[in-house]
């Protein structure tokens, strides 16, 4: 964290902590004296919040009857987040030198009025209802084309990245990034661009009132002394592949922040308490004495 912003004590660089917190938890409740009736699984799933092979593995051959995600979420309770896509769209032109422009077609200016309709959806994104949490968004993440400077590209690769909120779908967001294409199509036919989907996440809204939300809501307001909120992300999360397979969910973990970044911090002692509330609320959950 920035000097002027980085809290005086307790705080270390680290990107597993909210998991350790659940391997702690775990440890705690396998050492109790009478185990609870269920059974307590720690899942450390490969692949998260990408092809989320290890979430898809989880929903398909385990009968979990709840799961919570530890991830950073301030001690509070997150119950809903944002979807994603990822799009690359392929431009080919001609490559020839570049003193013989009848003969060449630009595959990165062709892509102008793409990156234009980009600018101009989301600015209704923009202006569109958004949650307290965040907005819907599009922008151009990546660029990548041409060989040298004298000649004209024959290919030029953008990626783009939709974000979503709920009530946001993607098929909305396939039907827009279509019409963008479409119209820059129309503005000047030589454009020869396809359009691939990397991969694409709904927005997720869990059940505040299934199975685990409320007994996650009150143990953590239990064991913390504050009820903790329900709020928002915007990162999608493994937690819509479980939803999808059944399975309810929560997300609940320590205080954190600049997530998949060099100065990602956490705050250790309330790593200690997310390791309390999460055995106390896995021994209630399973039907055994607290932990």
């Amino acid at each position: 964290m920035p000097a002027a912003s980085k809290p005086n004590s307790n705080f270390v660089s680290a990107r597993m902590i909210p998991f350790a917190a659940a391997i702690c938890a775990a440890r705690r409740v396998a050492a109790l004296p009478t185990p609870p009736k269920g059974d307590l699984v720690v899942a450390a799933v490969i692949d998260e919040e990408w092809g989320s092979l290890g979430a898809i593995h989880v929903a398909e051959h385990h009968q979990a009857d709840a799961v919570i995600l530890p991830e950073y979420t301030q001690l509070d309770v997150t119950t809903e987040h944002g979807g994603f896509a990822w799009y690359e769209i392929v431009s080919r032109g001609v490559e020839v030198a570049g003193v013989e422009p009848d003969k060449g077609v630009d595959a990165i200016s062709l892509l102008a009025p793409v990156l234009s309709g980009i600018l101009a959806l989301d600015a209704e994104l923009e202006a569109a209802p958004r949650t307290d949490y965040g907005r819907g968004s599009i922008h151009a993440s990546t660029i990548a084309g041409g060989t040298m400077y004298p000649a004209y590209p024959h290919e030029v690769k953008l990626g783009v990245e939709r974000c979503t909120i709920p009530g946001q779908t993607l098929a909305e967001a396939q039907a827009q990034i279509d019409g963008i294409l479409a119209a820059a199509r129309a503005a000047d036919p030589r454009l020869d661009a396809t359009l691939t989907t990397e991969i694409a996440r709904e927005a997720v809204i869990l059940d505040p009132a299934g199975a685990i939300v409320p007994l996650l809501t009150r143990i953590a307001g239990e064991v913390t002394g504050r009820t903790p909120s329900h709020q928002g992300d915007m990162g999608w999360m493994d937690s819509g592949i479980l939803v999808e397979g059944g399975i309810p969910c929560a997300t609940y973990g320590p205080k954190g922040g600049l997530e998949h970044g060099p100065e990602e911090w956490v705050d250790l002692a309330s790593v200690a308490t997310c390791a309390d509330v999460l055995a106390a609320t896995a021994v209630a959950f399973c039907g055994g004495e607290p932990a």
